[in-house]
């Protein structure tokens, strides 16, 4: 992993020998049970370092339309960072299960929030408030694994990937930028890609931005 300056920023390269990737549910299992063991004092701690180099960043410098995620099997958790966006003005969406896919629904500091059927916050406002995944500036979402080529394994369910599938044309759309949110360890040699697979911009750990080259 080669540095590229300041701010915390890295540039991560392919390696040049293959690696075989293990079993996506191997990687999940393992990778899960990884993330629940975490303290919450060190999740905690992880966290606000994460949500440190974020703030440092130039990501929000220039996004206005944020979505972000309550954290949920030992997530980070971002919700500190919730206050200082709206502090500069910044716009909070939070993902909202609508059948296959993730609608985007706005969050304030005085949005009711009501549990899915995985125990996860989400607004409870009419969804003709909900925002196109295209109008979306950043989009700061979880995974359990991520590689140095920005592919991403999450839970399975596949939401964000369809929900972001427009992506695939990235000739016709520019934005949002997708930015991985994760622990250190977390990330792993290769990951098996699949067709349907929506790949990462970039990945924010407690130890800085890392950028993907396309």
């Amino acid at each position: 992993m080669a540095h590229s300056g300041s701010g915390g920023e890295y540039h991560l390269k392919t390696p040049q020998a293959f690696q075989y990737p293990r079993p996506p549910l191997e990687v999940r299992r393992s990778m899960r049970a990884r993330r629940r063991a975490l303290p919450p004092r060190k999740r905690e701690q992880l966290s606000r370092k994460l949500i440190h180099s974020l703030v440092r960043s130039p990501l929000l410098h220039r996004a206005q339309r944020i979505a972000a995620y309550f954290p949920n099997d030992g997530e980070v958790d971002l919700s500190a960072l919730f206050p200082i966006l709206r502090a500069r003005g910044r716009r909070i969406y939070l993902p909202t299960l609508m059948r296959s896919r993730l609608c985007f629904l706005p969050c304030t500091a005085e949005t009711p929030l009501l549990l899915n059927r995985y125990g996860i916050p989400e607004p409870s406002v009419s969804a003709r408030h909900k925002i196109a995944p295209q109008a979306l500036d950043l989009v700061l979402l979880p995974l359990v694994a991520f590689d140095s080529e920005g592919n991403r394994l999450g839970m399975g369910g596949g939401y964000y990937d369809r929900s972001f599938a427009f992506l695939r044309q990235r000739e016709y759309w520019l934005k949002p930028t997708l930015i991985g949110v994760a622990y250190d360890f977390q990330q792993v040699k290769k990951l098996a890609a699949q067709p349907w697979d929506i790949p990462l911009d970039g990945v924010i750990t407690e130890s800085g931005l890392q950028w993907f080259s396309r």
